[in-house]
């Protein structure tokens, strides 16, 4: 009950601090504020970044390129923005400080980059760190900040599990480096660890969402978001330790500005649909198969079962299923407000936004989510304190079919009776078949609620040496039901609610962590050093129940399991977590020419044992700025830069290295007795990645053409497996590490151009490739281990081993398979040794932006090369009381035929059953599923109102719009069986006063 009311004080306690901290203080020199005007050669020039050098203090000019900052007569003023070169202004007596802005092609200085523990330009960064920024994200119409990055970042694959409004995305950052630890990557919200870990349930969700996986990141607000960074190498990871051993996702929301209060309010509506169908057949097609399918099996009678070409159902029907069960529009909509503003002093901002999404299934159901998030700044006159508060409380409501109609859209035939019947009841045909609309009979819905808050505390103790403390708190609180009431079930067997069933699932997860930082500078002549000290204590605490009851009085208590007679406890565990973690990082420059960077940490995790809790990481990496040296016209910079370092990984479960035990469902003299669960086992370590990293950067023609073209090498080894274990010890597996070696390896390029940069003009476009190559480097033993079917030295983990289907015999009209080992016989998994890798082999994005007075028009394309399953994956025998995919019909029908699909078998056929079992399990199921998507396409305007503070903009927003590709199962990205990602259209309205 304690919970349930933070998130209602998280907004005045906002307000309340505002009030507070808007009181000015007194100086502790005395010493008046600056102000000033920065102007460009067209007259004055607001958004320009205004900082004390050395210190937290900062601002920016407004629309009249005025601004105003608390500064000491020996402070040096530093003013910054984007396309302009950045200067460095001595304070000294005077109180007017009027600058003019000179514009500077590569602006490499004006784009900082947020690092995590520290920010640094892009000259400067000696790591691999991609960003996107919050006008990228703005131009894209979605619901979860991972969407966002999909195809615009070199080295990040990211694939949307589901189009289901609130499902998961898979992310990896240059590729899967554990065997079976967790490959996710870290979040990181305004420099506070956000766990990545589902709160879901297989159980009650894994049936309309893949493996029940729903992402803890739909409750941020991407219309929060300023940026988004990236860090993939090992300088740039090697700050959080292991915690960012696959890569560290950072993500800064908004914060308020000075100047005039502003208020923004923005609203939108459109319009969501799956991308692509299968291609299936016809009526007539599938009739045509039927019958020849008995008649390949000699019988001329139709079995009563045979209602589809026996006369019961009728013959001249179609329904096109997809377009019936999955096939609906959803529509989607949001409002969005924001006030922010402040003075040089104290800063605010205040934002809530509410999203709705439709489904595109028949039926009403949706997800709502309401979000408030709120941060307030505050530096004293004199500079030496800074205090910062943000805090965001999201509620997430989502309600959706008991299960996903795609696969029913598949598999129904296309002759199927008609869903209602005359009295507009659910048509059960004589009990013919199996309705899919009475699945919509139940419902899953979940909701959820997180509270997120950190604060940031910095003091100058002395001249150049600063000691900051930021705290943060999470705590999400979610729950599921999926009701199956006895209605989904044909009246005709005469049920009722004694066997109507209720899943409950409930979860919670709370977390804390401080981190307490010292800070020190020291700049002398040629010389800049910058070191960083600190320590990292977090505690979380995760809890997961899930129950499921059945035999109801009625269909009313399915959402009170307490009313159900029989009451099962599926799952029911709770983990508690803590990581303690110091860290020292010591930057140093040389004529602004040379770059050092030294990272080192010393991690704590509780998934330990005692003698191997700690480890000891560490990065190192470097840049030279070559060009400084230079004096070449077609040259504007150059840089070659590397990194090399090691973090660890401790993504396992918790517990594991102790003895566990499972409470029994039999009973000793009426009493509940334990068994063991787990062989205790203290002496498995961390896993370790060794990463390295070369780069060169370079810019031509004054900065209109940037380039970067990097090559890392990264190897996990020290493998953490839950190794599986012989029957006779009676355990199941140990977790145990394993001496194997994965190596990610690929070259990565980066392109960005300003073909044209005008007044009223300007175009610039964006190209990331990757080429990314997963192998086994090593694994001890393999032949005589449980994993010799499913990996192979010198490949991708990635594979599948599959029987090699080499054709149809024209004689028999059977699939054909090779026989591998030689004994005459296809059997087992000696002849399931073809191999096939489903890792990416290409990754590429394209992107184009033209600005032309007041429109903007922005356009981005994603290509992936990769294989995957294709239509065939998990389907019936041809000929069987299914739909097939129109590719069937290439089928053998007479000797000495060839053809790509075996004789047609209603399942009587056993030779022929037997065949495409093995058919299923080879290669035959896999096809490239390479594609070039528009992924997203936008077109603003901004009405001329004619008022300097106040702007009005029109946008069209597009998503997923076109896709090119030769795949023929459905979208490439699809999980068949399940939802594709939709294809999106918004139109939106932003208005800011």
């Amino acid at each position: 009950m304690k919970n349930k009311y933070r998130g209602y004080y998280a907004l005045p306690l906002s307000f309340a601090l505002l009030w507070a901290l808007s009181a000015p203080l007194t100086s502790q020199n005395g010493s008046p504020p600056i102000s000033g005007i920065v102007t460009d050669a067209n007259g004055p020039l607001g958004g320009v970044n205004i900082i004390v050098k050395n210190t937290s203090r900062g601002t920016q000019s407004d629309v009249d390129g005025h601004y105003e900052i608390t500064t000491k007569s020996s402070d040096t003023v530093v003013f910054s923005y984007l396309g302009y070169k950045t200067q460095e202004v001595a304070v000294g007596s005077g109180s007017i400080l009027n600058v003019t802005m000179q514009p500077d092609a590569t602006a490499l200085d004006a784009v900082v980059i947020n690092a995590g523990y520290y920010k640094v330009t892009d000259r400067e960064k000696t790591g691999s760190i991609s960003r996107v920024t919050a006008e990228e994200i703005g131009t894209q119409p979605i619901n979860n900040p991972l969407a966002a990055l999909q195809g615009r970042l070199a080295g990040v694959d990211i694939v949307e599990t589901s189009g289901v409004p609130g499902s998961g995305f898979q992310v990896r950052i240059r590729g899967q480096g554990s065997i079976f630890a967790g490959n996710e990557p870290l979040y990181i919200i305004d420099g506070i660890p956000y766990d990545g870990q589902s709160l879901g349930s297989q159980s009650a969700a894994g049936s309309i969402i893949p493996s029940g996986d729903i992402s803890p990141l739909n409750a941020i607000n991407p219309n929060s978001i300023e940026s988004i960074e990236v860090l993939k190498d090992a300088d740039a990871t090697a700050i959080y330790g292991s915690r960012g051993a696959n890569g560290v996702v950072l993500i800064t929301t908004k914060k308020g500005k000075a100047g005039k209060t502003r208020f923004t309010i923005g609203s939108g509506t459109g319009i969501a649909q799956i991308t692509k169908k299968f291609e299936l057949l016809s009526t007539k097609q599938y009739l045509e198969m039927r019958q020849e399918a008995y008649a390949n099996d000699g019988i001329s009678d139709y079995p009563d079962t045979a209602y589809d070409i026996n006369g019961t159902w009728e013959q001249n029907r179609y329904t096109d299923w997809q377009e019936v069960l999955i096939g609906g529009t959803a529509a989607t909509r949001f409002l969005n407000a924001a006030i922010s503003g402040g003075n040089q002093d104290t800063q605010f901002l205040l934002q809530g936004s509410y999203q709705n999404e439709t489904s595109v299934y028949p039926g009403d159901f949706n997800y709502d989510r309401v979000s408030i998030n709120s941060n307030l700044q505050h530096n004293s006159k004199d500079g030496r304190f800074h205090f910062a508060l943000t805090t965001a409380y999201t509620i997430e409501e989502n309600l959706l079919p008991g299960a996903d109609l795609s696969g029913a859209a598949l598999r129904l035939a296309p002759n199927a009776p008609a869903l209602y019947n005359e009295q507009g009841d659910l048509n059960w045909e004589n009990s013919t078949w199996t309705n899919p609309l009475a699945q919509l009979q139940g419902a899953y819905n979940n909701n959820s609620k997180t509270l997120l808050g950190n604060t940031v505390l910095e003091y100058e103790i002395f001249k150049n040496l600063d000691v900051k403390l930021q705290t943060g708190y999470r705590h999400t609180n979610f729950e599921s039901n999926n009701k199956i009431p006895h209605t989904i079930y044909d009246p005709a067997f005469g049920l009722d609610s004694s066997v109507s069933q209720s899943y409950l699932h409930t979860g919670t997860h709370t977390s804390f962590i401080t981190e307490p930082q010292l800070n020190w500078t020291l700049n002398r002549a040629n010389h800049q050093w910058d070191a960083l000290v600190g320590a990292t204590f977090q505690a979380q605490k995760t809890e997961q129940l899930t129950l499921l009851g059945y035999g109801f009085a009625n269909n009313g208590f399915l959402e009170n399991l307490s009313a159900a007679n029989t009451l099962i406890i599926l799952n029911e565990n709770s983990y508690q977590y803590k990581y303690q973690s110091f860290f020292a990082r010591l930057n140093y420059s040389f004529k602004k020419q040379l770059f050092l960077n030294i990272t080192a940490r010393r991690d704590g995790s509780s998934r330990f044992s005692d003698s191997h809790r700690y480890g000891n990481f560490g990065a190192i990496g470097a840049a030279w700025i070559f060009s400084e040296n230079l004096d070449w016209d077609w040259l504007s910079f150059g840089k070659l830069r590397g990194s090399y370092g090691i973090t660890g990984n401790d993504q396992i479960s918790d517990y594991q290295y102790l003895q566990n035990y499972l409470l029994t469902d039999h009973t000793y003299n009426g009493n509940i007795g334990l068994q063991p669960a787990r062989i205790y086992n203290p002496n498995y370590q961390w896993e370790e990645n060794e990463k390295k990293e070369a780069a060169f950067e370079m810019g031509l023609l004054k900065g209109a053409v940037e380039m970067t073209i990097a090559y890392y090498n990264n190897r996990s080894s020290n493998q953490l497996i839950d190794y599986a274990l012989p029957g006779t010890t009676g355990f199941p597996s140990v977790q145990a590490n394993l001496q194997a070696i994965v190596e990610n390896s690929g070259f990565e390029f980066e392109l960005s151009t300003e073909w044209i940069h005008k007044e009223n003009f300007k175009w610039t476009s964006a190209l990331n490739l990757s080429l990314p190559k997963n192998k086994l480097i090593a694994f001890p033993d393999l032949e005589n281990s449980t994993y010799a079917n499913q990996f192979v030295i010198g490949e991708s983990i990635n594979i599948l081993k599959l029987y090699n289907n080499t054709g149809v015999n024209p004689e028999t009209g059977l699939y054909e398979f090779e026989d591998y080992n030689g004994d005459g016989a296809i059997s087992g998994t000696e002849d399931r040794q073809y191999l096939v890798d489903l890792t990416p082999k290409v990754l590429a994005g394209l992107s184009n932006s033209l600005d032309y007075r007041n429109w903007s028009f922005h356009m981005f394309f994603q290509y992936v090369k990769k294989d995957a399953f294709n239509e065939y994956f998990g389907t019936e025998p041809p000929g069987t009381m299914s739909n097939q995919p129109i590719g069937v019909m290439d089928r053998w029908q007479n000797v000495g035929d060839i053809s790509r699909i075996q004789r047609f078998t209603s399942g009587a056929d056993n030779e022929a059953y037997t065949a495409h079992s093995r058919f299923v399990q080879s290669n035959g199921i896999i096809s490239d599923a390479s594609f070039l998507r528009l992924k997203s396409l936008s077109i603003s305007y901004n009405l001329p109102l004619g008022l300097d503070t106040t702007s009005c903009k029109i946008s069209l927003l597009g998503q997923n719009l076109l896709t090119f590709t030769d795949f023929k199962g459905g979208d490439p990205e699809q999980t068949k069986g399940f939802l594709p990602p939709l294809r999106r259209i918004s139109l939106q309205l932003q208005i800011q006063l």
